[in-house]
């Protein structure tokens, strides 16, 4: 039996969200543009779709710009504001991220380096926090946006985001938020944190791959990264999948407050069984991320003397998927820059293994984790020259 504890990978589709798009692959087949009565139905249901999603998040369907994915959002939510505030001269605008985020993030930064903006990324601690305070000592008279995620991909490490976004209020500077991690595992509400924009991505909560979403709050502008036919009020130009926005819709409707609080609860629970566990079972086991707060389906830890690609390797030959860092980085096989900017070893960081609990994880699983991962370790400890 195959166990899939990669969740934060991305998430299986649920088969209510598969059932609702399944018209809009058959005879639903209009282009939300077209006026005539295929299109109408398109657009209806692109509408229902947003107002399903921009009520997730509290916010309003206007609000919501449909995007191809995590990435394409957070790329959006950056260059877009820069270049609409200083398209002239982008030497004058003043950034500030962290050194933990997405690689969507962090390589939009680098190019945008290229063009001359200014950049500042905040260290984080050993449990891969930072401070407001941390935030409120980086910003100049230049800084513009703020970019800081709200839940970590690697440790699950929630950042004060609120706190965060009542320093930026203050100074009249624009703070986006990668939520693309924290969206349908915990609660978000784009006014209670107090953000201008927020990224999201359907795949990460039980929607097929392939759209994303940006938040804007009214009155922030955005210069588009695709032009075309001023599809999404100008901001995203280009056909909108229907079926995948209908799938977000239906997504975003089976994550209402109380079945997710349950469900946040539920997870949380077997994540802390499964830490206690290994932890009695495997005594040299460290945990990267877990004395602050965090989403409650992520783990993610070090067996010191174990190459963690060979252990990951070796669960996958037993039906076990996990994964040793973020799955857009690990294809490089040089380890988490996430655990590195957080001071873990060279060697722990070379044995780390993220492992990211779902809906539909179940106690037996994780105890058939845990019997199979200490005979892993056990048998690569006595093999490894470590």
């Amino acid at each position: 039996m195959n166990i899939y504890l990669d969740y934060n990978g991305t998430t299986p589709v649920d088969p209510a969200v598969r059932d609702e798009m399944l018209p809009f692959l058959g005879d639903l087949y209009g282009n939300p543009s077209s006026t005539h009565w295929a299109g109408q139905a398109a657009r209806e249901a692109i509408d229902g779709g947003r107002e399903q999603l921009a009520s997730l998040i509290g916010g309003d369907s206007e609000e919501i710009v449909f995007t191809g994915c995590g990435s394409e959002s957070d790329n959006l939510a950056i260059k877009g504001t820069l270049w609409s505030c200083c398209q002239q001269d982008l030497t004058k605008a003043h950034v500030i991220t962290s050194a933990v985020e997405h690689p969507a993030i962090i390589n939009c930064c680098t190019f945008l380096e290229k063009l001359g903006v200014d950049f500042t990324y905040l260290d984080v601690d050993r449990d891969g926090m930072i401070s407001a305070d941390q935030v409120e000592a980086a910003i100049t008279d230049r800084t513009i946006l703020i970019s800081l995620m709200l839940a970590n991909n690697e440790t699950g490490v929630i950042f004060p985001i609120e706190e965060i976004s009542r320093l930026t209020r203050s100074h009249g500077i624009l703070l986006h938020t990668d939520a693309v991690q924290a969206v349908g595992k915990i609660p978000v509400d784009v006014n209670e944190l107090g953000v201008d924009l927020l990224s999201l991505s359907g795949h990460k909560f039980y929607a097929p791959k392939g759209l994303g979403a940006l938040w804007v709050r009214p009155g922030v502008n955005l210069e588009p990264l695709i032009h075309g036919g001023g599809q999404e009020r100008g901001r995203r130009s280009g056909t909108e999948a229907v079926p995948n926005i209908v799938a977000v819709g239906k997504a975003a409707s089976l994550l209402e407050p109380e079945s997710l609080a349950k469900e946040v609860k539920r997870q949380a629970k077997l994540r802390d069984d499964l830490e206690t566990e290994l932890t009695e079972k495997l005594q040299r086991v460290i945990f990267h991320g877990s004395r602050v707060e965090r989403l409650p389906n992520t783990t993610n830890f070090s067996l010191p003397g174990i190459d963690g690609e060979s252990l990951r390797m070796h669960l996958d030959l037993q039906g076990i998927a996990v994964s040793t860092s973020s799955a857009c980085a690990s294809r490089g096989g040089k380890g988490s820059q996430v655990l590195r900017a957080m001071g873990v070893s060279e060697a722990e960081v070379q044995s780390a293994i993220r492992v990211s609990l779902g809906r539909w994880t179940t106690d037996a699983e994780i105890r058939q984790f845990i019997d199979i991962l200490v005979e892993a370790a056990e048998a690569l400890w006595r093999i490894s020259p470590l």
